[in-house]
């Protein structure tokens, strides 16, 4: 299990801009590093209404548009609620940009007056990688992301 506590001070440290864009790129990087069993680490952007676009990542070439009403990252961003999931084959509407992905985990990012910033998406090739801990881990670092960083639009 990756000590969350410790990614905190290592991502908060790392963070040494407000710039979302610079910090969106070293928190997926660090992400990809940092944490095992992750073939794609990364973030999609609330550009438009209902409509999530690709930003930075780490990884295979990523799906993009994806709309709010398809996807584990599309019921990320429609619900407000982080998403875990076990085996995204099970998944009627996961959309598939690696086949190797087996579990998710996407984390909502709210901008500081509360509307939908984007997403945070990891993927794994493991089936059932992500426990509640790990949500929870990722959950502060998603945190610490928003702390360090300038949300106010993109």
């Amino acid at each position: 299990m990756s000590d969350y506590p410790l990614l905190n001070r290592q991502l908060d440290a790392l963070l040494d801009t407000r710039d979302w864009l610079t910090n969106t790129a070293q928190t997926s990087a660090f992400l990809m590093q940092q944490i095992p069993d992750l073939n794609w680490a990364g973030f999609y952007l609330q550009r438009t209404p209902r409509v999530l676009s690709l930003g930075p990542f780490q990884g295979k070439p990523a799906c993009h548009p994806i709309p709010f009403d398809k996807g584990v990252c599309g019921a990320a961003a429609r619900d407000g609620e982080t998403q875990r999931v076990d085996d995204v084959h099970a998944v009627a509407d996961h959309i598939a940009c690696d086949s190797e992905s087996r579990s998710e985990l996407v984390v909502p990012i709210h901008a500081p007056d509360g509307s939908l910033w984007g997403v945070l998406d990891l993927d794994s090739p493991r089936p059932g990688r992500f426990s509640e801990a790990d949500q929870a881990g990722i959950e502060s670092l998603v945190a610490t992301f928003r702390a360090n960083s300038d949300l106010n639009g993109v």
